[in-house]
């Protein structure tokens, strides 16, 4: 199993931009083109990707093992939020796509359904809590009920506070059960997404990803920005902490997120459970069957 020191020799660990509680900040403070904590180039990256992905692995067949089945026990939620374009998908691949598919739970949360939008926004939301033993993922999340309605006046200052109690309330609980939360803000610059926007038209095999709604998206960027200002600032706790993951090199985004995970599972630090039957007895009888 590699070993971060291993993986990481020379050129550091990614370490992103932890927000802390209390965080009075400005997301146009911090440069989505960096690569805070790592001075390796993109060769460097995917091979720290690459060298980690059996550590990663194995740290989540450990959870999967010690707690699958149990009704209570440890898990880890990883919400991945950032406008489009902004990588999400290549996280789901190349981070999350490294580990056995059971012990992983992906949500990609569209937009409410006339049946969702006549519950709270959390309604749709809390039976994908990831169970014990379980890593799920939230590829968009709660917070688009916050960011978007704000944006687009959908929703009141007072009604944008009550979803903020909600979501840290919510969170809180999650924490409280044994799951460890872990939040990513995936910071895109506007000019990188217009590239990223770009290609999906000049290539026909991705005209599929393009969305003519992004471009209308756009006319809103400096809302949006504000918008994740005012959420990072609001719901950064102890329990939920964000990171503000640099994402316009996908490379350095990558291995951020990945970074995440796997502090997060060496701090539960799962162990293979014990055997609930005689080893040595079911050894025997199955040398037995084997004997000519």
């Amino acid at each position: 199993m590699a070993s971060t020191e291993t993986a990481s020799e020379d050129h550091g660990t990614p370490t992103a931009h932890r927000i802390a509680p209390g965080w009075d900040g400005d997301l146009a403070e911090l440069d989505p083109h960096g690569t805070p904590g790592y001075t390796g180039d993109k060769r460097d990256g995917k091979a720290r990707l690459a060298a980690l992905d059996d550590e990663l692995d194995e740290l989540q067949e450990r959870l999967y093992a010690q707690h699958h089945g149990q009704d209570e026990g440890r898990s880890v939620l990883l919400i991945v939020q950032g406008m489009d374009t902004s990588g999400k998908g290549g996280i789901m691949r190349h981070v999350v796509g490294a580990v056995d598919p059971q012990g992983v739970d992906i949500t990609a949360f569209k937009a409410p359904t006339d049946e969702e939008r006549a519950h709270d926004f959390l309604w749709r939301i809390r039976p994908r809590a990831p169970r014990p033993g379980m890593i799920g993922v939230f590829d968009r999340s709660h917070y688009e009920d916050v960011l978007i309605h704000r944006v687009h006046g959908w929703a009141d200052e007072a009604e944008i506070a009550r979803r903020y109690r909600a979501i840290i309330d919510f969170e809180q609980e999650l924490a409280d059960a044994g799951t460890v939360v872990v939040k990513a803000m995936l910071h895109i610059s506007h000019a990188e997404q217009g590239e990223r926007l770009l290609e999906r038209l000049e290539r026909p095999d991705k005209h599929w990803k393009f969305n003519p709604g992004d471009v209308d998206e756009r006319e809103h960027w400096t809302a949006y920005q504000e918008a994740y200002t005012a959420a990072l600032r609001a719901t950064s706790t102890p329990q939920a902490p964000w990171t503000v993951v640099p994402a316009d090199r996908k490379w350095y985004a990558r291995i951020a997120v990945q970074q995440l995970l796997l502090e997060a599972l060496r701090g539960i630090d799962p162990q293979w459970p014990a055997a609930d039957f005689d080893v040595a007895e079911q050894t025997a009888r199955l040398r037995a069957t084997m004997e000519p």
